[in-house]
């Protein structure tokens, strides 16, 4: 019997013998001991009436209804001439609540495993459910013969402590996986989709797979291979349960698939029939990737029904509906593609909402939206404006959510979440290049939450000094039209010399449609150079170490259709910049600057928030009269080759060393690529960790005269001082003359 109902049944004896001899009439009503429930309450749930006699049926009812409640451990009931008085045990609080053995470190997977808080009362039978919870996640994970202990105290204060104690078993190694009957594919290609795989050789070395079971995948992975099957035509596949036989001395397991495959399919025909037509049919097979006469995909099938879908709710009809469906004629091994639609009425958006921006003003959402009151409802414009919200960097999460008000309107609700875009900085700190460094910063991306980038930046270090103000509008008056101004003071100490810069730069900008913008500019500095060795000047071409002033235009043009400013999951970014210097000044050339991101979030694939990024950067310049050192290129450091100090490889003069100095001159041509995977490390911290691995080209006369590379690691964190990217590098193609630097830190920009 369960304790509960069997202390229930005992309360409720007690009470009847109790008052058995009692017929005297309910004069009065008290409770004592009762805590967690009102007396309101209390009197709704008793069914005793004062001026009535007392009822013993009435009194058994009434405890067994306070026992539902769940807060008591005890109750009985007594009369004294009419005063009939319930007592009440209250269960004890649980003051304190541990989970040791597993997922020590991960309070939000304590959370949900336990679903006990601290302050809850002490429940025998929500404890048993938390420690059966854990059993069963540990089955999951695939440990085996795990065991939880539960430990409980009664505190001093009468609250109770208690303590989870996870002794993880043993994991289940697959050593071997067949495959029965498998002739049209290769075997070889399930791996890619199915989470149980067999070991491979070396399988404890990352990238390899280890070949631990996934219990709670197991039932899934006939299911993804029969999907892979018809992703290659064989509509007819079946694919049984896996046979899995485990040796339980060694925890190791051996997995068998019985796998009929059928034959292959090929697309007939493809039909589409509209139950009211709001589109000509052309449109919508211009979308379709199925072929006629090529082999089914299941893959294809499904992408192209959104496809449709998203092409009609863009003409307004919010609620369409796409049923596919497929008519195999096993004759011929051919099927028909049949796709039917119901579009409903077009809807229109009764209201826009904004939630959640505290600080952030409304008509700054509101101007990055593709959808306002009263227009037609359009799928691509509303996840255009939800990944708008997400490049602006003002905002840590947004979601819009529709709420359907009739057949023919709805409400859009965007809720927000802010992120910290501004940050006061003082301290210091250590770079590779810089060495010590002194700096007091002070930014706002979205100052006053006004959308307006400012920022004043001090800093000083053994080799550096910048000073600089900067101010910044991406929508003027909340038009199409940005603006920016900013002015500046630094001084670097490179190897061989040491340059001086003093200038302004302002510019204005025009987004020409939600992914494109553009952007003219105007920059004026004034550089010297010093520290440099009287020998160099007399060795080397004089004009390298030549006081200039810069007078340039810029032009430039981005796309940029992703959907985060800070860590994008989708889509990709590309930028190109033409500066022309030579309008006044001593200086006289032209540069270009192209750049290129690609994002793609791995979640549908891997169950896991991996996300694999490549990003490009080719610069080039050209002389047209005078062409300083200091407006060359070099790499590497953080955005373009790392493990390598910043600013260090770079074509060398001729003689390269002058009294032990190696001389660089800067290259007139680079490129450098970086392949980047990202996985979240501690996501309730907002933590990110990255493998890279970059490589990159410069050259003076050719674009290959030099090539080096780096690999590593990082840390991507968003702190509470502003975005945190820590990075350990390793130099790949390294030569003696080479600065190394194996440590480099970033704060502020984009991952």
């Amino acid at each position: 019997m369960d304790p509960q109902l069997k202390k229930t049944t005992l309360s409720l004896l007690l009470s009847s013998l109790i008052l058995s001899a009692s017929s005297d009439k309910v004069e009065s009503i008290r409770y004592e001991g009762m805590v967690h429930i009102s007396e309101a309450v209390a009197k709704q749930l008793n069914e005793v009436k004062i001026g009535e006699p007392l009822d013993v049926a009435a009194v058994d009812k009434t405890v067994k209804a306070f026992f539902d409640q769940g807060y008591f451990d005890d109750i009985w009931v007594d009369d004294n001439q009419g005063v009939v008085t319930f007592h009440f045990t209250e269960k004890p609080i649980i003051s304190k609540i541990e989970l040791k053995g597993y997922k020590d470190n991960d309070e939000e997977a304590k959370k949900k495993l336990l679903q006990i808080e601290k302050g809850s009362l002490y429940d025998p039978r929500r404890i048993e459910s938390a420690r059966k919870r854990i059993v069963e996640t540990l089955s999951q994970d695939g440990k085996i013969d795990s065991v939880v202990e539960v430990e409980t105290e009664k505190l001093d204060n009468g609250s109770m402590k208690v303590k989870f104690i996870a002794n993880e078993g043993e994991e289940i190694i697959i050593k071997e996986v067949k495959y029965n009957g498998v002739v049209g594919v290769n075997p070889d290609a399930f791996d890619a989709t199915i989470a149980n795989k067999e070991e491979d050789s070396f399988g404890w070395f990352w990238g390899r797979n280890n070949g631990k079971m996934k219990l709670a995948e197991l039932q899934y992975d006939p299911l993804r291979i029969r999907d892979y099957y018809m992703q290659n035509g064989y509509l007819d596949a079946k694919v049984d349960n896996p046979f899995v036989a485990v040796d339980f001395n060694h925890y190791e397991a051996s997995m068998n698939y019985t796998i009929f495959e059928g034959d292959i399919f090929r697309v007939s025909d493809i039909l589409l029939f509209q139950d009211t037509e709001v589109i000509d049919d052309k449109e919508l097979l211009k979308v379709i990737a199925l072929e006629k006469n090529k082999p089914f995909n299941i893959k294809t099938f499904r992408d192209d029904a959104d496809r449709i879908k998203t092409k009609i709710a863009d003409l307004g009809y919010a609620y369409v509906q796409v049923q596919p469906d497929l008519r195999k004629d096993k004759e011929t091994k051919t099927v028909e593609v049949v796709y039917r639609i119901i579009p409903g009425k077009k809807v229109r958006i009764h209201n826009v909402i904004v939630s959640g921006n505290n600080r952030t003003l409304d008509r700054v959402v509101r101007r990055e939206l593709f959808l306002a009151p009263g227009d037609l409802y359009s799928l691509s414009n509303l996840k255009d404006s939800r990944n708008a919200l997400g490049r602006t960097g003002y905002f840590e999460s947004t979601t819009i959510e529709e709420k359907r008000l009739d057949d023919e309107t709805m409400d859009l609700i965007v809720q927000t979440k802010e992120a910290a875009t501004g940050n006061i900085q003082l301290g210091g700190g250590y770079g590779s290049f810089g060495g010590i460094m002194l700096s007091v910063a002070v930014n706002d991306r979205n100052i006053f939450g006004s959308g307006i980038n400012t920022g004043i930046h001090l800093e000083r270090s053994v080799r550096t000094q910048n000073y600089s103000f900067n101010v910044s509008n991406p929508r003027l008056n909340d038009s199409d039209f940005s603006g920016n101004f900013s002015v500046f003071n630094s001084s670097t100490m490179y190897t061989s010399y040491t340059v001086a810069s003093t200038g302004l730069s302002l510019g204005t900008g025009h987004r020409f449609s939600r992914y494109v913008n553009g952007y003219v500019g105007y920059n004026y500095s004034k550089n010297a150079y010093s520290d440099f060795d009287l020998n160099t000047t007399l060795t080397l071409d004089p004009r390298y170490y030549t006081n200039y002033d810069k007078s340039s235009v810029i032009v430039s043009a981005t796309f940029d259709n992703t959907d985060d400013y800070y860590i994008p999951r989708e889509g990709m970014n590309f930028s190109q910049s033409f500066e022309k210097a030579g309008l006044g000044g001593s200086s006289d050339f032209w540069k270009s600057r192209s750049t290129f991101g690609a994002y793609k979030g791995l979640q549908k694939l891997t169950d896991m928030d991996l996300i694999v990024r490549y990003k490009a950067r080719f610069n080039y310049a050209q002389e047209t009269g005078y062409l300083p050192i200091a407006e060359k290129f070099y790499m590497g450091g953080i955005g373009s080759v790392r493990g390598f100090r910043s600013y260090s490889i770079s074509p060398v003069g001729d003689p390269a060393y002058i009294n032990g100095v190696l001389q660089r001159i800067g290259g007139s041509q680079t490129f450098s690529n970086s392949f980047e995977l990202s996985v979240p490390l501690v996501p309730e911290a907002k933590m990110r960790a990255t493998a890279f691995v970059d490589y990159g080209w410069i050259g003076d006369s050719s674009l290959t005269e030099i090539a080096r590379g780096g690999y590593g690691i990082g840390l991507e964190w968003f702190s509470p001082v502003g975005p945190l990217q820590l990075v350990f590098a390793n130099p790949i193609g390294a030569k003696p003359e080479d600065n190394i630097a194996h440590f480099e830190f970033t704060i502020g920009q984009r991952f």
